[in-house]
């Protein structure tokens, strides 16, 4: 099987974080990688659950920003509400 070389970026910490992990498992980065490769090309999916904070979806943010402008504009007023705590 020929070999091909992929190139990507990643944060420093959570690179110095999967090579430390991977060390543990007895793994290299890329041998790590190449079994997620293998993983999803095989499978036709990511092998785990991937899920959205509905804090960052579309119509959350549009509200956010719509209550954002009455604020500045005066329109809306802020409000001091007590914190709960868990």
């Amino acid at each position: 099987m020929a070999q091909t070389m992929v190139n990507f970026r990643i944060d420093e910490e959570v690179k110095r974080k999967m090579e430390s992990a991977c060390k543990e498992m007895g793994l290299s980065l890329s041998t790590a990688f190449n079994i997620f490769a293998v993983k999803v090309g095989n499978e036709r999916r990511i092998p785990f659950e991937i899920s959205a904070d509905t804090f960052y979806s579309e119509s959350n943010i549009k509200v956010l920003e719509k209550r954002a402008a009455d604020i500045e504009s005066g329109k809306s007023v802020p409000k001091e509400h007590a914190l709960l705590e868990e």
